[in-house]
């Protein structure tokens, strides 16, 4: 392992920069649906390696920052590109107006995602030491890379290392208590630790700690699991999963056709002893039109609704401009009564650039470019997030498509609700990693708040989900029909950490003291 070592830390050039490539996209293996977590093994302790010999030229800062930032960057290229490359898929629904743009969705972002991993190299480097210390530089700096890259540019955490360690149900409990935040910290700790094996030094220190975490990760795993209280009442619901093709979506001659489908999924009765459900789920912008341009659908709904059943519809509402005003649109979850009255809405919050609107929309315009959702758009972004109740005593706290991946936005509104919702259409990446990355992230989302989840997606994945993570029944990509299941609730969340974000703010302070301590103490020797 020395002589291996010795080899990649001796790299320059093309060769150094292909070898990073290549440990990055191994390390994108570790994320869904591929699961192969022992990839991240391999990949990290390369990177740490690499810039153990990253120095470049001469002396001082510059000697060492840009050869470092080369590195990181390359490895977060490898990563990005293999694991985001089905975000091109979006692009070519429309490809006569939008597939000049495939190459900045799928190397493009990659390789502006890659700068956060560059600056991470960089920063470790700079508090570079030996031995075990250097691992611990590593996992501070992509730690702190990683919390900037999900909230900077409105934030982009997908496929953060951290869900890397967390591939199983067993494993994934230790979100309740570190959060994604902690978790990113933790998970390159352990990942990087048989990077000692190249240099023996502190080897014993690092293998204790690593095995020490792991343990700890899966014994807190299965008495977590094993202490769970009964839920208190079951709520019957049904999830609609009509899986209708993007290309058909906003075809005014397919509005009809699509809406029966859904109203034919909606009616259909229990099967195999269910319950009658009381809260039907459609997906994201599932209902093909505006309720204002056809109000007689809301009549068909009510039909189609028996007595106490709610709809949670995702649809997108107009509201009329003041004056001379443009009218405003809304991606929302509408919920419809049993008389087929609209009662509530909550509209989505956080947008997807680019996708449902265009930031500086005046200039990007001029230039041709437009945002790519094929709907009433551009959308309007929502003033707030609140629930909606959905059956007597019962909130549902909605989420819709992507707000799902950000842990901040969850936990903040996640006290004032029973469980958490997520509709979202994922159509647009058709049969690729993308879904998969989706419903793992929503996945967690339910762990770390202590609350179960209703999951409906337009193509799949659809699920539902306890609040310790298990799948209680679902969907996968491209099936059609009604999921009948009974969602657990319980009057007060279960156990979990006040706020298992801040906790990862706590590691990242453990960790600069530690390379602070490192610092002070060498320079103590040296003096």
């Amino acid at each position: 392992m020395e002589s291996l070592a010795g080899r990649v830390i001796l790299l320059s050039g093309w060769r150094r920069a292909l070898v990073a490539f290549f440990a990055g996209s191994l390390a994108a293996l570790a994320q869904p649906p591929f699961d192969f977590f022992a990839a991240c093994f391999v990949a990290f302790p390369i990177l740490v390696w690499l810039l153990d010999g990253a120095v470049g030229e001469g002396r001082g800062l510059r000697a060492r920052a840009i050869p470092a930032f080369k590195t990181g960057w390359w490895f977060g290229f490898g990563y990005f590109l293999l694991g985001l490359w089905w975000i091109g898929n979006a692009l070519l629904i429309d490809a006569d107006n939008f597939a000049w743009a495939v190459p900045l969705a799928v190397v493009g972002l990659p390789a502006f995602l890659a700068v956060f991993y560059g600056a991470a190299a960089l920063l470790a480097r700079l508090l570079w030491s030996g031995g075990v210390l250097r691992i611990v530089s590593l996992a501070f700096a992509f730690g702190i890379a990683e919390l900037i890259r999900s909230i900077i540019f409105t934030g982009f955490p997908w496929n953060a290392i951290g869900y890397a360690a967390m591939p199983t149900l067993l494993s994934m409990q230790s979100a309740k208590i570190f959060g994604l935040t902690g978790m990113n910290f933790l998970a390159v700790l352990v990942f990087s630790m048989p990077a000692l094996l190249g240099t023996r030094r502190h080897l014993i220190v690092g293998s204790i700690i690593a095995i020490g975490l792991v343990t700890t990760q899966f014994v807190y795993g299965y008495l977590s699991l094993s202490i769970e209280a009964a839920p208190e009442r079951f709520l019957p619901v049904r999830i609609v999963q009509p899986s209708i093709k993007q290309t058909e979506k906003w075809d005014a001659s397919e509005q009809t056709r699509i809406f029966n489908i859904l109203l034919d999924l909606t009616r259909r009765p229990p099967v195999d002893g269910a319950d009658r459900p009381e809260l039907i789920v459609w997906p994201e912008t599932s209902v093909p039109f505006l309720f204002t341009d056809r109000p007689e659908a809301l009549v068909e709904l009510g039909e189609a609704l028996g007595e106490g059943q709610t709809l949670l519809a995702g649809a997108v509402r107009a509201e009329a401009g003041d004056g001379l005003g443009a009218t405003r649109y809304y991606n929302s979850v509408v919920a419809i009564a049993q008389d087929g009255t609209i009662v509530d809405a909550v509209d989505k919050v956080h947008l997807v650039p680019f996708g449902e609107y265009v930031p500086f929309a005046n200039l990007l315009n001029s230039f041709g470019i437009e945002e790519i959702v094929q709907s009433a758009g551009p959308f309007t972004a929502g003033s707030g997030r609140r629930p909606i109740e959905v059956a007597p005593g019962l909130q549902a706290l909605p989420f819709v498509c992507y707000e799902i991946i950000f842990p901040r936005l969850v936990f903040g509104a996640a006290d004032r609700s029973d469980f958490l919702l997520n509709v979202t259409n994922d159509a647009w990446f058709g049969v690729s990693p993308g879904p998969y990355q989706h419903f793992r992230q929503a996945r967690l989302r339910a762990v770390e708040n202590g609350l179960p989840l209703l999951r409906a997606a337009n193509s799949g994945i659809s699920a539902v989900i306890d609040s310790s993570g298990r799948i209680l029944d679902a969907f996968d990509l491209n099936a059609v029909g009604n999921l009948d299941v009974r969602l657990p609730v319980h009057s007060a969340r279960k156990f979990y950490f006040e706020n298992p974000g801040t906790n990862g703010t706590f590691i990242a302070f453990g960790f600069g003291a530690v390379l602070l301590g490192s610092s002070i103490t060498r320079r103590l020797r040296a003096n």
